[in-house]
């Protein structure tokens, strides 16, 4: 068997032992019935031949024959083959045609030159059979071959993760493919313009971080077991316990295990949790730097004071209580406010201010400033309650901007800058949407912090605290309205990465259990803007009720409370106009044949209605209608029944639009006082410009809701006068028929069966109608109350109910057999529904 170096040379070495004069091609088999292989050959000017086998030719060293072979796999190939002939596969010869070149001598047979350019290097195929197979198909594709790494290698060909020329590869950033990606290649030889080195060929076949390793995670909580379990299997790797002989690696959590676990196999490497992250990400990472044995040997030779970050979480959240009991605040150990008493609480898993990492309490700015001597000179000022409060306040707002320079350091920064290195986490346009609105507020708080450090520095009771607020209101007032407004938004899009994007996943989880973060995730560190203005409100509020009102700082104060209010105050009305514009385009796109006009930036959303009309002027009487109010408008649409939604199964769409009524064409809102839930909009002057509706939301007060849209006529029409277009009046004053708006489900079901009655009465005319059909329709519909001689087909049709179900509202005791059966109409629940009298209509017309 030779090896890869040796069958290469040997190959480059096939000369004919004749220098011919003359080229000619001959198109063996079914290649010459090939069309355009034929048409490709005569573009070099050399004469073509064809032959059934060509094996007449070979040993005619007159001249330099490139025998064209459909098939590289058959006894004619390898006859051919070892006569050092040249060899083309129809693929080739059409490129060769195509790049309007010469035909040069080629050492191998060329099939196609799917792999020009690409050059590859084997590890972990053991099998001298298949890698002699796949040595051959590479370069029947035009590609080459190294056996060690170098500088001309594009591919490495490997069956699993690990190994120098893994390391190699994934240092330069080589593609590492699969075996399969050979043969997937070879697949496709006979697809025109095909080519085995791209990317989106290329990522079916690559090696995924832990394929072709057995990994054992130890001292994990169950619900991380299994998480980094499933992202194992997702990443190739296999699950193995502990005392498995074939386990290559033990991941351990370094936060609570302190004892380095036994195996079975002395070459498994101890790692902590670090390593698995770090490949995930990189696709590699060396063993060496993460051995958990190294990890507990460092801790054992590390002073107690600089090695709390180390220690399992625990002795951490004990170590943390004591601190913040001996070196927080001066008023640490004093009564605290009722709404601030579990601020300092650092293992309770709050997200307020306090609560920051271990390093931003222990080496942070604060405690590296000479604060005793400041102390020494004025001991009785930085005793005062003021001074304790302003501590609180500066405390905090230094430990909040140090989770702000988190944000930016550990996760915003290094995200940009793998975009700007081509090896790209989150595309700018996903990090965008994540930290887009975030480095105003840390600009804004970097500055406060600047000036509460300038005051602890030069501390006396009448500094000016509050101005500090003040000269930043305006900044502040543009910072944190965005933020707030789509944080939202903003976290969706972070779990979404998280979970679609396994390396930002794994970046994550690396600067989660950096000190830095103290452990907690990007998303409850992006929560702390959310928090922090209620919080600077209660303690300028602590700061104020222990300063005089001599003080000059106590006036700033008052004020710098009531801008805080104020930023609040626009957050949410921002907040509320940002929801209504997302609002409006939800509802624009949820009702079909919607006006367009309707998206508007001077118009918001106010609120919805369900009802049911109770008139014809609409859509019809009984029908379920959505009454959207707008600031101006009010849009009237209809649901649709799963009967239409089946007709027209494309449409997502669950309403359909009815009419748009401006707020300043509504004259009157009244109020039908005859029922607990029926009202009517009056637009004009005449019964089909009234509208009438009973609220079917259950949830909706009447009176409530037409005061609203009162209110919302005045302002939209710059009046004060609220109440003037409310009016009462009774359902006989306006006509409008409310005796059946309570009716049921199956009196509802009868009311469709009347709109149905107009449509099948029409098909059925009486006139039109064969006798034949007449007599099959007046058999099949027999009805209830006695003889149907002298009805006709609509009229059988109208009577057609179960006796069970006749509504008693509608059947008197005057009604009799004969009267229904002869001459009397339909009960209500199944007649057309009927048309207002204009002459009862004068009382609203007159008002």
């Amino acid at each position: 068997m030779k090896t890869i170096d040796e069958q290469s040379n040997s190959e480059m070495s096939m000369l004919s032992p004749f220098t011919p004069v003359n080229i000619r091609i001959c198109l063996v088999g079914e290649v010459a019935e090939d069309e355009s292989c034929c048409e490709a050959a005569r573009t070099f000017g050399v004469p073509v031949v064809t032959s059934e086998t060509g094996l007449e030719l070979i040993n005619d060293y007159a001249w330099r024959t490139h025998f064209i072979l459909k098939d590289f796999e058959t006894a004619l190939y390898s006859a051919i083959h070892k006569s050092k002939q040249c060899i083309l596969g129809p693929p080739a010869l059409i490129h060769a045609a195509a790049a309007k070149g010469d035909l040069k001598r080629n050492a191998r047979p060329i099939y196609n030159y799917a792999m020009d350019g690409v050059v590859t290097c084997f590890t972990g195929v053991r099998k001298k059979d298949e890698l002699t197979k796949l040595v051959n198909l590479i370069h029947s594709m035009g590609g080459g071959i190294r056996k060690d790494m170098n500088a001309q290698i594009t591919h490495l060909i490997s069956t699993h993760s690990s190994g120098d020329k893994y390391v190699y590869a994934k240092t330069f950033r080589l593609t590492v493919v699969r075996p399969a990606w050979v043969y997937a290649a070879w697949e496709q030889r006979d697809k025109p313009g095909f080519r085995a080195n791209t990317e989106e060929f290329s990522s079916e076949h690559k090696l995924k971080a832990f394929e072709g390793q057995k990994i054992c995670f130890f001292g994990f909580p169950a619900d991380e077991h299994e998480h980094m379990v499933e992202v194992l299997e997702s990443n190739g790797g296999i699950p193995a316990e502990l005392d498995d002989p074939e386990c290559s690696h033990v991941v351990v959590d370094e936060h609570a295990t302190q004892v380095k676990p036994e195996t079975r196999n002395q070459q498994t490497h101890i790692l902590k949790s670090d390593w698995f992250w770090y490949t995930i990400q990189n696709g590699y990472a060396h063993e060496k730097e993460y051995l958990f044995g190294d990890y507990l040997h460092s801790i054992a030779n590390t002073p107690n004071t600089d090695r709390r970050d180390s220690l399992p979480i625990s002795f951490n959240n004990r170590k943390r209580k004591h601190f913040l009991q001996s070196e927080g605040s001066p008023s640490a150990s004093k009564q605290r406010h009722s709404s601030d008493a579990h601020l300092l609480s650092v293992s309770s898993g709050s997200f307020f201010d306090c609560t920051s990492s271990p390093d931003k309490l222990e080496t942070g700015i604060i405690l590296n400033e000479p604060e005793s001597s400041v102390c020494e000179e004025t001991p009785a000022k930085k005793c005062s309650m003021r001074f304790n409060h302003f501590m609180e306040f500066y405390t905090t707002e230094s430990n909040y901007v140090g989770i702000l320079d988190t944000i930016v350091n550990l996760f915003k920064n290094p995200l940009e800058m793998s975009v700007k290195n081509n090896d790209a986490l989150l595309s700018k346009s996903k990090i965008k949407a994540i930290f887009g609105n975030f480095l105003p507020i840390h600009e804004v708080h970097q500055s406060m912090l600047e000036r509460l450090r300038a005051i602890h520095a030069k501390w006396s009771e009448d500094c000016l605290i509050g101005d500090i607020i003040l000269q930043h209101r305006d900044d502040l007032i543009k910072a944190y309205p965005p933020y707030v407004n789509f944080f939202e938004q903003m976290k969706e899009t972070l779990i979404q990465c998280d979970q679609e994007y396994p390396r930002f996943h794994a970046f994550l989880k690396i600067n989660q259990i950096k000190p830095e973060c103290g452990r907690q995730r990007l998303q409850d560190l992006m929560i702390r803007p959310v928090q922090r203005l209620p919080s600077v409100s209660l303690l300028l509020n602590d700061i104020l009720k222990h300063t005089s009102k001599s003080n000059p700082d106590y006036l700033p104060l008052e004020e710098a409370l009531k801008a805080i209010k104020e930023v609040t105050m626009h957050i949410n009305e921002d907040k509320r106009k940002t929801e209504s514009r997302i609002a409006i385009f939800d509802i624009f796109n949820d009702i079909e044949d919607c006006p367009a006009h309707l998206v508007s930036s001077n118009r918001m959303f106010i609120s919805r209605c369900e009802v049911n009309e109770l008139t014809n002027n609409l859509s019809g009487r009984g029908d379920s209608l959505m009454l959207y109010l707008f600031s101006d408008t009010i849009e009237v649409c209809k649901k649709r029944s799963r009967f239409n939604s089946a007709k027209s199964p494309g449409s997502t769409k669950t309403h359909k639009h009815v009419k748009l009524i401006s707020l300043n064409a509504i004259y009157f809102v009244i109020d039908i006082t005859d029922s607990p839930r029926a009202f009517a909009l009056l637009c004009g002057h005449d019964k089909d410009n009234l509208y009438s509706f009973n609220i079917a939301d259950e949830e909706v007060d009447k009176v409530i809701y037409l005061k609203a849209l009162c209110k919302q006529m005045a302002e939209n029409a710059c009046r004060t006068d609220t109440n003037k277009p409310l009016l009462c009046r009774t359902s006989q004053e306006l006509d409008v028929d409310i005796s059946d708006i309570n009716l049921s489900t199956l009196s509802k079901a009868f009311k469709l069966a009347a709109r149905t009655r107009l449509k099948v009465g029409r098909a059925f005319s009486f006139n039109k109608t064969p006798s034949k059909l007449k007599r099959a329709v007046s058999t099949m519909m027999t009805p209830p109350f006695g003889s149907t001689s002298s009805l006709t087909p609509a009229s059988q049709l109208a009577q057609m109910r179960l006796a069970s179900c006749t509504n008693i509202h509608e059947v008197t005791q005057e009604d009799t057999c004969d009267d229904i059966c002869n001459h009397s109409p339909a009960p209500r629940s199944v007649q057309p529904t009927r048309r207002i009298k204009f002459s009862t209509f004068g009382s609203v017309g007159r008002i």
